[in-house]
């Protein structure tokens, strides 16, 4: 499956953007999924899920890639686009995940956003709090880039996340830390 999943997104680039093209491709996994990113320098051309007719010889490219991924995506960026495709490994994660789906969905965010170049230290280890760490970081910074390029007040977001948290934390009657993460 992963094999065709490239297939189909490096066709879309040669089909839509052109021949030569550069093109980075970057796979992680977190265990239970496998991710597979190709990104491009064109961040105009961006894929559509198309519904050819049956005499139509192109168009089906995200169609496959929909039908046999769990789920995909693109990131705009500035400069460049990357279109993502996830696929169950039908492995569990080789340790427990947290029990509140929102600190899962983040671990699972600083993972793949920090890990897709560079090897992990051993998990647990002061060295890999650190890296998770600025790995968040960047990752609210992106997030915070796609928030100004889509009209929004990147700090009228944090604040409205923050008072969240702290909402949540106080339900959960859980105190905030009082200072930067400890490593």
């Amino acid at each position: 499956m992963a094999q065709i999943c490239v297939s189909e997104l490096v066709a879309n680039v040669i089909n839509h953007v052109g021949r030569g093209t550069p093109v980075t491709l970057a796979v992680s996994t977190d265990a239970a999924h496998l991710r597979i990113e190709l990104s491009d320098p064109d961040a105009r051309a961006m894929p559509t899920l198309l519904a050819p007719t049956s005499g139509a010889e192109s168009g089906r490219g995200l169609m496959i890639l929909d039908a046999v991924s769990d789920r995909w995506g693109v990131i705009s960026r500035i400069d460049s686009k990357v279109v993502w495709c996830e696929l169950a490994t039908g492995l569990e994660s080789p340790k427990e995940q947290p029990r509140n789906p929102r600190v899962a969905h983040a671990e699972m965010s600083i993972a793949r956003h920090g890990s897709v170049r560079r090897s992990q230290p051993e998990e647990g280890s002061p060295l890999s709090v650190a890296v998770a760490e600025k790995a968040a970081i960047e990752l609210i910074a992106d997030v915070l880039h796609w928030l100004q390029a889509r009209g929004c007040d990147p700090d009228e977001s944090l604040d409205r996340a923050q008072t969240r948290f702290e909402a949540q934390l106080e339900e959960a009657g859980v105190g905030a830390p009082s200072g930067p993460c400890l490593v």
